[in-house]
């Protein structure tokens, strides 16, 4: 707004310091209580200065304050920091569950013993002869997945806790709370070769720098951290936690972000494309495929698995036999991961799951999740008497496999 002309003679200093002052508690904008200013302040004051005409008296404006010195502005008052949570106590040297059965598998039985020592550290006092045949309706199948040990245990009213990307700390957090912990990691013999193999962790010692485990094929044994963790990253570092559902709540706060089961993923998938990033081996490809693949991400999986067959093979993982390989991996890599089946089947590539299911086939016929993808590829292909055969198969194979009843049911 523009003030009327006045003569320059008229002019008094006083005049200049009214104006001034009064020009400023105009501009000053309101603050609350915290010195901060509101954020509806500043828009409401413009829009009375833009309306009132000249000469007008603003109605409901209450009239400025007589002149005065300006205040000094009263510092907003610090707000209080939020509380952090407690450190989680130390962690002892070395810890060791106890009250576990040990037992020697029978072949191709480590799934089903491994499930039974974990569950004989809460009672349990089922054997290998018990839960085999539940796990492996077959005597040639050569394969009893993380979800399979899962699920057998929840259905012994157990709670169970299955992921991937563990890591030492949350290891010695479980066993020194007294759970012990199911691993699924590479094993090498002498005379078969590299394959997968389940182990039970009981217990850790840092001044030896090892972990304690059960094993089913060797007894009683001392794994190294840095050994165990390379035959651990094979299978992308998954780990189960049996435990009883009332200890649920213990359980959650041992596994910490690991609770959420996004959280686990992106993290999971975090640390991959960061392993894989730095070792550039197959290993590390395939665990960021098996990653993006979890979070839905089919097409990203899909590339990832492309490069892990892509790299160099590494002959430790399967010495005796490292000429057989499957791209970078070890020729048995498939008999246990089926992201690359299931990433290829979701983007189309039904070539590449006929010929990764083929070579699975010709070492392991009785493998009933090869003939479960390779039905898939047959069916989206329009070979429908082909994907017929491999259902029923998958199905006399292991009659309770819901998926292949499915996929067998919409045909």
């Amino acid at each position: 707004m523009r003030a009327p002309f006045l003569p320059a003679l008229l002019l008094t200093g006083g005049l200049l310091v009214g104006a001034t002052v009064f020009g400023a508690s105009l501009l000053q904008p309101e603050t609350g209580a915290s010195g901060r200013t509101p954020a509806a302040s500043a828009p409401a004051q413009a829009e009375v200065v833009e309306t009132v005409s000249e000469g007008e008296a603003a109605p409901n404006v209450v009239s400025a304050a007589p002149e005065s010195a300006p205040q000094e502005a009263i510092p907003p008052a610090p707000e209080p920091e939020a509380a952090l949570p407690p450190p989680p106590p130390p962690l002892p040297a070395s810890a060791s569950v106890s009250g576990i059965r040990h037992e020697y598998q029978r072949l191709n039985n480590c799934g089903p013993v491994t499930v039974g020592m974990a569950l004989s550290r809460w009672g349990g006092g089922l054997d290998q002869y018990d839960i085999a045949p539940r796990l492996k309706p077959n005597r040639g199948d050569v394969n009893v997945s993380p979800e399979e040990l899962a699920s057998f245990a929840r259905s012994q009213g157990m709670d169970v806790h299955l992921a991937t990307n563990g890591d030492r700390p949350l290891l010695k957090r479980l066993l020194a709370a007294g759970y012990p912990v199911v691993v699924e990691t590479w094993f090498v013999t002498h005379d078969s070769g590299g394959m997968g193999h389940y182990r039970l962790l009981t217990g850790y010692d840092d001044a030896k720098g090892a972990f304690s485990a059960l094993d089913s094929y060797l007894g009683p044994l001392s794994m190294p951290y840095a050994r165990f963790d390379e035959l651990w990253r094979s299978f992308g570092r998954t780990f189960l936690v049996v435990s009883p559902p009332e200890r649920a709540g213990e359980v959650r706060e041992l596994l910490g972000f690991r609770a959420n089961p996004v959280a686990e993923k992106r993290e999971a998938l975090r640390v991959a494309l960061a392993e894989a990033g730095r070792r550039q081996d197959a290993v590390g490809w395939l665990n960021v495929g098996q990653a993006k693949l979890a979070l839905g991400d089919a097409r990203g999986a899909a590339r990832a698995f492309d490069q892990a067959f892509a790299a160099k093979a590494d002959p430790t993982l399967d010495p005796t036999r490292s000429a057989r390989v499957v791209g970078g991996l070890p020729w048995r890599a498939l008999w246990y991961t089926f992201g690359p089946l299931e990433a290829y089947t979701r983007t189309g590539r039904y070539a590449d799951v006929l010929r990764l299911t083929g070579a699975v086939l010709r070492d392991a016929p009785a493998h009933e999740e090869a003939l479960y993808w390779r039905g898939r590829a047959l069916s989206a292909l329009g070979r429908t008497a082909g994907a017929k055969a491999a259902y029923r198969e998958a199905v006399r194979l292991r009659p309770g496999y819901v998926r292949a009843q499915a996929a067998l049911a919409s045909l």
